[in-house]
């Protein structure tokens, strides 16, 4: 690990002196890809640096502890840097754990309400406002790409776009089958409903990442149209894609602009298909440990929100928080950091067997 550790610091400062040199500084794209290869690997150097401080803190320590006049200052001191560097050692693992290669990327969220009816289409809506507004939080930009809504103010079905640095990072653990416990307000009798919303993530793919064969793809266009068949505008922009070989269709209607839509249709085409390839090599890796956090898999039960009780309880982790409104209010990095803690703990307790 130390070699490795060594290898990181001289890559960062040789990043940093390569980003000095005029003819980078001059060339903004050069200079914007080796600050971002810089600052992946900033918290593993920053980290290493107070180890080596701890490090040296108690071999100084211990130089002392055989002068009587500094023994019990010079002991403290060394028990102290010790503990430090074995905590510092544990987060230094973590950080040294591969990363996703799509943690960075812009993400899509699709959204469909399931078992429940209109119960199920609006509590999808709070899931869609829940998500957003956690987007708001982090000064993320969210746009819909495809949105069809009941008569009552549910949600059928949204395809929408977070689009920031490290928002797949953040939502990829949201994949999955999410349940909803309450009283319909149509439920005269005051009894508890529980209706279900399935929630897929995927990282933004460009075209370039997972090549299509154009002749593959039937393009369809058609009038946008919201809920109850009202017109959204009166032109023929909306776009239905569809990928023949595998059946996988995508619509997208939010733009007025036909090119707009075709775009986001075709990036969320990609994303699926990116997915489903990622999914089927899972599979054959059927040796390899199951993550504790889940496989991500759309029917997967993830999450229960419990309106009469205020709770929101995380199947996978065990993680039960009574703090529902805040949740349903866009405060999810409780949630967050827990199931990225819990998935680094089970990757490397796979490395360490």
């Amino acid at each position: 690990m130390l070699e490795k550790l060594i290898a990181i610091e001289e890559k960062y400062n040789a990043l940093e002196q390569r980003m000095q040199e005029p003819e980078v500084y001059s060339d903004p794209a050069l200079y914007a890809k080796l600050a971002r290869e810089q600052k992946e690997i900033q918290p593993v150097v920053e980290t290493y640096r107070r180890y080596e401080k701890a490090q040296r803190d108690m071999e100084g320590a211990r130089e002392l502890i055989s002068d009587p006049d500094f023994r019990e200052i010079a002991q403290e001191e060394y028990e102290t840097a010790q503990t430090e560097m074995e905590q510092i050692n544990e987060e230094l693992k973590f950080l040294l754990l591969p990363r996703d290669p799509n943690d960075d990327k812009n993400v899509i969220i699709e959204i469909r309400g399931g078992a429940g009816g209109e119960e199920a289409a609006l509590f999808a809506h709070n899931l869609y406002r829940m998500y957003t507004m956690y987007a708001e939080t982090k000064r993320w930009k969210a746009e819909i790409a495809n949105l069809n809504e009941t008569e009552l103010g549910g949600i059928k079905e949204v395809s929408f776009i977070i689009e920031g640095d490290g928002a797949y990072s953040r939502f990829k653990f949201e994949s999955g089958v999410h349940r909803v416990q309450r009283v319909p307000e149509t439920e005269a009798s005051g009894r508890i409903h529980t209706s279900t919303v399935t929630v897929a993530v995927l990282p933004e793919m460009e075209e370039v990442d997972f090549e299509i064969n154009p002749a593959d793809l039937k393009v369809d266009t058609f009038r946008s149209s919201g809920a109850g068949g009202q017109h959204v505008n009166k032109t023929d922009s909306a776009i239905r894609i569809t990928h023949l070989p595998t059946g996988t269709t995508v619509e997208c209607q939010d733009e007025r602009s036909q090119h707009k839509n075709r775009d986001r249709a075709m990036k969320i085409l990609v994303s699926r298909l990116y997915e489903e390839e990622c999914r089927k090599q899972a599979a054959e890796l059927a040796s390899e440990r199951k993550s504790q956090v889940g496989t991500g898999d759309r029917s997967e039960r993830i999450r229960t929100y419990n309106y009469p009780q205020g709770r929101v309880t995380d199947h996978r982790i065990g993680l039960t928080l009574y703090k529902l409104e805040q949740i349903l209010n866009g405060a999810l990095d409780e949630v967050v950091d827990a199931l990225i803690m819990a998935d680094r703990a089970e990757k490397l307790k796979a490395t360490e067997m």
